[in-house]
C-alpha cells in the first residue's frame, strides 16, 4: 500500500518502466496490455514524462517496437469522438510518445458486426501470442475490463451489455449524464486477461473502498469477477491508503505480491 496516489503512481511507473527496458533486450516482447479511466490518468502522465527523459536511442527503439492492445471500446462511438477509448488513447499515450494508431490496438466499436469485431480482435490478440503485462482497473461493481457481473473466467472477448452503474462511473465523460454512455461494449474477457504472464490491478481512491473490501475478502465469484484474479500466478494489487480505508490487506489473500 502507498501512502498517497502520487507515491502509487511512481511505484506503477517503477515497475512499467523497468517491464519496458527488459523488452528492447527480446527479439519479440508480448504485447502489453492497456486500461483506460481516470485511474490510469495520472500512470500514463507519469510514465510518458519517465520515457521522454530516455536516451533517444532507447525510445526510438522502444517506439519501434511498440505493441499494446486495450481492454475494451464502447460500441458505436466513432474513433475520433474524444469520449472514445481510442481517442483517449490517442491522448494519453500515442500522440506524446509519437505511436502510430496501429501500434495501439483496440477494438473497432465502429464495426457492422460487433460479434465478428470481437472475434477478430481475439484472433488479432493470440496471434501476438497474448499479453505480456496486463494493467487493470477495478469497476465500483467488480468488473474488469467491461466484464460485468454475473461472469465466470471462461468468458472471452464479447460483447456485453454495460450495468446502470457502470454508465453512472463512466457519465463524467458524457456530461454527466449516464443516459449518454453507450449501453454496449466491446470487452476482452476473464480468459485473455488471465492468460497474461503479468497482471497489475490498480485500485486508487475512497470511491473504490467497499468494492475493494468485498474483493478481498471473497471468494472467486461470478458475483464479482476480478475475484478470478486470485487464480492468477502473477497479480500484483496496487492500494493507495484512501481505497484501503482501514481495510486490513492480508498477505497473498488476492495474489502472490501485494505492493
Amino acid at each position: 500500500m502507498r501512502e498517497n496516489l502520487p507515491s502509487l503512481v511512481e511505484a506503477v511507473v517503477d515497475a512499467l518502466e523497468g517491464h519496458l527496458r527488459q523488452r528492447l533486450e527480446e527479439q519479440r516482447p508480448k504485447p502489453l496490455g492497456l486500461a483506460t479511466g481516470r485511474t490510469m490518468v495520472p500512470i500514463y502522465g507519469e510514465l510518458v514524462a519517465r520515457l521522454q527523459r530516455w536516451p533517444a536511442d532507447q525510445l526510438e527503439h522502444l517506439r519501434r517496437s511498440w505493441c499494446s492492445f486495450n481492454l475494451d471500446e464502447y460500441v458505436g462511438l466513432e474513433v475520433a469522438d474524444r469520449r472514445s477509448f481510442a481517442a483517449y488513447m490517442t491522448r494519453h499515450l500515442g500522440k506524446p510518445l509519437q505511436l502510430s494508431p496501429q501500434q495501439l490496438h483496440l477494438p473497432d466499436g465502429e464495426a457492422i458486426n460487433p460479434e465478428h469485431q470481437a472475434g477478430s480482435y481475439a484472433a488479432q490478440l493470440q496471434s501476438f501470442g497474448g499479453v505480456g503485462v496486463q494493467l487493470l482497473g477495478l469497476g465500483s461493481n467488480g468488473h474488469v475490463g467491461f466484464n460485468e457481473p454475473p461472469c465466470g473466467p471462461e468468458a472471452s472477448c464479447r460483447v456485453v451489455s454495460l450495468s446502470q452503474s457502470t454508465r453512472q462511473q463512466n457519465a463524467a465523460s458524457f456530461g454527466g449524464d449516464p443516459s449518454q454512455v453507450p449501453s454496449q461494449a466491446l470487452t476482452l474477457g476473464l480468459k485473455e486477461i488471465l492468460a497474461a504472464d503479468e497482471i497489475h490491478l490498480i485500485v486508487t481512491g475512497s470511491a473504490k473502498a467497499e468494492i475493494l473490501k468485498k474483493l478481498l475478502n471473497s471468494p472467486c465469484t461470478e458475483k464479482l469477477p476480478a475475484s478470478w484474479l486470485r487464480n492468477h500466478a502473477r497479480v500484483s494489487l496496487w492500494l493507495d491508503q484512501l481505497a484501503v480505508a482501514g481495510e486490513k490487506v492480508p498477505e497473498a489473500n488476492l495474489s502472490s505480491k501485494l505492493i
